[in-house]
């Protein structure tokens, strides 16, 4: 700051003025403070200047989400940064990649760089931990998934009902024999979608069969598998649903290699990109994933800003987008 002062024939108080964005410097001497900047190549540093901030704010949130390549969490991850962005504030991201202990490890690495706030789809079945991260004032949002003993704001999806209305649509077409593919049980967003398609087809008294139901499926491999198992048996389901975004394109795999994709009903659960271009195109429950992030980030920033009011807990409602798959007849 010394040497760009000195080349601009400035004050350093005139170029932290600048620097940091703040009022009281005419638009000539901004001009030359920013020029000198430039030719000196000069980086603002926000680590020290943040020791000697007066509300000891860092300018960063921390989002810890199941998986980065996901195109729901990716969908969450840039609305987050789309309102953060307005505040000025850097987001930090990291995959848990489903694993408990590297949530811990991932809220802790941010923790020490001081975030201002944390925006978390949970792994963990334990949020306890973090209530140092309360203590220190840290503003803590949960999207996709409730905490485990934890109190604190949440964004979340209407997953059963989401469910229940793909069944009832199926059910609608005549569909008596629906095959359902889900995600770990663990999950509770998994569980709770297994939960809609349970229910569902009580409240239309058709009888649940448990051989057309696989759990536990993660990633599109074990899912083509597990729907080709499903199509191959003597009296086959004569529609799917699947519960997860990864789980609808491994499902629509068996069904082109089988050639049963214009045969049998495919529902799935999260939008995929280019399911409009399919063919038939792939009618799913989709969530709104910037929305929900959007929500998330919007909360977070009014704790930071001085909300304490009690916890909120917003659900974020799905749609039923209609492209032919689901609209398959038995």
């Amino acid at each position: 700051m010394r040497d760009v002062a000195a080349l601009a024939k400035v004050s350093i108080k005139t170029v932290s003025r600048v620097v940091n964005g703040e009022s009281g410097v005419s638009p000539r001497l901004m001009r030359r403070v920013l020029a000198a900047s430039e030719r000196l190549s000069y980086q603002h540093n926000l680590t020290a200047s943040n020791l000697r901030r007066s509300d000891g704010r860092s300018a960063t949130i921390g989002v810890v989400l199941e998986d980065l390549a996901n195109p729901f969490a990716s969908a969450l991850h840039r609305s987050i940064e789309d309102v953060a962005v307005k505040r000025g504030v850097l987001v930090l991201a990291g995959s848990s990649d489903e694993d408990e202990e590297r949530e811990r490890k991932l809220v802790s690495a941010f923790a020490s760089r001081r975030v201002d706030g944390l925006i978390i789809q949970p792994s963990s079945h334990d949020h306890s931990y973090l209530l140092a991260e309360r203590r220190a004032r840290t503003a803590i949002v949960f999207v996709d998934r409730p905490p485990a003993f934890f109190d604190a704001d949440t964004v979340l999806t209407d997953n059963a009902a989401g469910v229940r209305r793909g069944i009832r649509h199926l059910l609608g077409h005549g569909h008596r024999r629906i095959g359902y593919l889900g995600d770990m049980h663990t999950i509770s967003t998994a569980a709770e979608r297994h939960r809609g398609y349970v229910e569902e087809l009580a409240s239309q008294r058709v009888e649940l069969d448990d051989g057309l139901v696989r759990l536990d499926l993660r990633g599109i491999e074990k899912s083509e598998a597990a729907a080709t198992e499903l199509l191959r048996l003597s009296h086959p389901p004569t529609a799917l649903f699947t519960g997860q975004n990864l789980i609808t394109i491994g499902a629509f795999r068996a069904l082109r290699r089988m050639g049963l994709h214009r045969r049998v009903a495919l529902i799935g659960f999260d939008d995929i990109l280019l399911a409009d271009l399919l063919e038939p195109g792939i009618t799913v429950i989709a969530q709104d994933p910037a929305a929900i992030g959007r929500a998330a980030a919007q909360v977070l920033f009014r704790r930071l800003d001085g909300d304490r009011a009690p916890s909120e807990h917003q659900i974020v409602l799905t749609k039923l987008i209609i492209r032919g798959s689901g609209e398959i007849a038995p």
